[in-house]
């Protein structure tokens, strides 16, 4: 059905559609999933802590944060697919920084890594703003979300396992594989069809302007605070609950089978992008991030002692959190002004770095005083937090 769609959108010249960005974003995600729980891992190996991954976390998120600053600095008026094609490149870059099991290499890999990333996800939401229309992203929203699933219940374990069985060489390689195929599936549907894939820059300006423009809007400052929640959790859960999980003497597998058993929970975006449709997208963003909440410090309590009963109730935070990604979105897509796009997804895409940067300075701090289920429960009563300013700020019609 995605292959038939794809093709004739290709064969047509419609606008693309949620199908076509599905397709693009899968791949995408499963060239992050295939390490995504490995980095980690192999930080923790390296380094021998939770407290000094946790430091060398802060230090990436920082330098990752000032770089999608500069982006636009960076890339000047590069067209948007050249832009998407060096944020795969990045990627590939990092993966063999990574492969190298070394101090120098690991931050190298995680902050090429994550500056790929947010390259990549820039660029995208530009096409999909272009391309989708308001009234339909609660709608196309959770579909391309739903489509990724497949990507994040295969690669996290599969990047476990690889690591496991065949060196620090084994997840990077099948990543790089995989952004050979993203990079041959963009540039086929770029060249097939202009409308597809439509001529675009991201334009220079100034990023201290942009950042005081972004804030001089109410609307704009909910939805990053709503995004900035959502990435919190992930974050934190992606860095921490493997850690858990092995300082609770569970084999690492295991916390590879954990996250990818969270990323198959993705299949319920759909069903909340449709709930969001029938309820309005105000209450299913609040019960979220209430659900998101009691479950991180119910898992936090239960800490490395209990680490399996840890790990149930982080994912049914996980469950909740698909809300979060199939509708989390939307009031930001809903809010910025056509005009303004450009200048404003790459502050609005500094939600990521943020919610790397500022759960792991914070993290650093409490694992020297308490144990590694500490960080679960600061962060559900931060996230009980922002589901309330949601609840009591989104607009009922939204």
């Amino acid at each position: 059905m995605i292959v038939e769609s794809i093709s004739t959108t290709l064969a047509t010249g419609r606008r693309a559609g949620a199908l076509t960005f599905g397709a693009i974003f899968a791949l995408e995600s499963l060239v992050r999933s295939l390490n995504s729980t490995v980095v980690s891992l192999q930080a923790y190996d390296l380094l021998g802590t939770s407290q000094k991954v946790s430091e060398l976390s802060t230090v990436v998120s920082l330098s990752v944060l000032v770089t999608t600053l500069l982006f636009p600095f960076l890339l000047g008026r590069m067209r948007r697919r050249w832009a998407y094609t060096i944020g795969i490149v990045v990627m590939i870059l990092a993966s063999m920084l990574l492969a190298s099991f070394t101090v120098a290499g690991q931050a190298g890999g995680m902050y090429f890594r994550n500056c790929g990333a947010a390259m990549m996800n820039i660029t995208l939401s530009l096409y999909i703003m272009d391309h989708i229309r308001r009234a339909d992203l609660a709608r196309s929203e959770p579909i391309r979300l739903s489509l990724s699933t497949f990507s994040w219940m295969v690669g996290p374990a599969s990047g476990v396992w690889l690591y496991i069985h065949f060196g620090t060489w084994g997840p990077q390689i099948a990543a790089i594989a995989a952004a050979a195929g993203l990079f041959i599936l963009f540039w086929y549907l770029r060249l097939s069809d202009r409308v597809t894939m439509t001529s675009g820059t991201l334009q220079p300006f100034n990023p201290l302007g942009n950042v005081m423009r972004f804030m001089r809007q109410p609307r704009l400052r909910l939805a990053w605070v709503i995004a900035f929640g959502r990435s919190c959790f992930w974050s934190t859960f992606f860095i921490y609950g493997p850690l858990l999980m092995v300082e609770g003497g569970v084999r690492k597998q295991v916390s590879g089978l954990m996250i990818s058993a969270s990323q198959g929970l993705l299949l319920f975006a759909y069903l909340f992008g449709r709930l969001a449709v029938r309820i309005g997208v105000r209450p299913v963003i609040s019960l979220c991030f209430l659900a998101i909440a009691a479950s991180s410090v119910t898992a936090g309590l239960a800490g490395k002692a209990s680490p399996y009963l840890a790990m149930f109730f982080m994912l049914v935070a996980a469950l909740a959190a698909t809300g979060l990604d199939g509708v989390g979105g939307i009031p930001f897509l809903r809010a910025v002004r056509p005009h303004e796009r450009q200048r404003m997804a790459p502050v609005y895409r500094t939600y990521i770095d943020f919610s790397d940067l500022i759960p792991a300075i914070v993290f650093a701090v409490a694992l020297s005083f308490f144990e590694i289920g500490s960080v679960f429960i600061i962060l559900g009563i931060a996230l009980a937090v922002v589901g309330s300013i949601a609840f009591r700020y989104l607009p009922k019609s939204l």
